[in-house]
């Protein structure tokens, strides 16, 4: 997906450590966050890994990187937290060079309660870990998460052509390509 030395744009990286794991494999990695805490955070730990990470201040909705600069942006686990997700969507596509991959990775709130127990019970962590991990998807991860129907329709809101959309027993990952 990414081609050797390739641009990768995470956004929302949070503590960087994909962002890091990306730069240790020789990739130029940028990261957008609108945390100014997690940006320090991130800066930290990449300088703490010597991986060469560069972390801005910035908004999903407004990436402030230029258009078709990057081969791959990913975003895990922070969609469901924006603000203007259709126009977090644009602006990734809009980053992307021509031939450039976009992946979008979450939660979606159409999970069953049985579907989210069973994912909790096999991550093999103890009984407290697992009603704290249940009561915090249900209190509130999933309450703020999309469900499918609601992606699919920002996506192509967003002008994601060729959209492909996978789920996980808890999520989805939406896949596209810059034309």
């Amino acid at each position: 997906i990414v081609p050797a030395g390739g641009t990768v744009l995470e956004v929302a990286p949070g503590p960087g450590f994909l962002s890091i794991e990306l730069a240790q494999r020789g990739l130029d990695v940028q990261a957008v966050d609108i945390s100014k805490t997690f940006i320090e955070i991130a800066r930290k730990n990449a300088a703490d890994a010597n991986a060469g990470v560069v972390f801005m201040h910035g908004n999903a909705a407004e990436l402030p990187v230029r258009k078709e600069s990057v081969d791959f942006v990913v975003c895990r686990a922070a969609f469901k937290n924006f603000t203007e997700p259709v126009k977090a969507m644009r602006e990734m596509l809009r980053v992307l060079k021509p031939g450039g991959t976009a992946l979008l990775i979450d939660m979606r709130r159409d999970v069953s309660v049985s579907e989210l127990r069973k994912y909790v019970n096999g991550l093999g962590v103890s009984w407290f870990s697992r009603k704290f991990m249940m009561m915090t998807f249900r209190g509130m991860l999933i309450k703020r998460a999309y469900p499918l129907e609601e992606i699919r329709r920002m996506a192509t809101e967003a002008e994601w052509k060729d959209v492909r959309i996978e789920t996980t027993p808890v999520g989805f990952a939406a896949w596209v390509r810059q034309s």
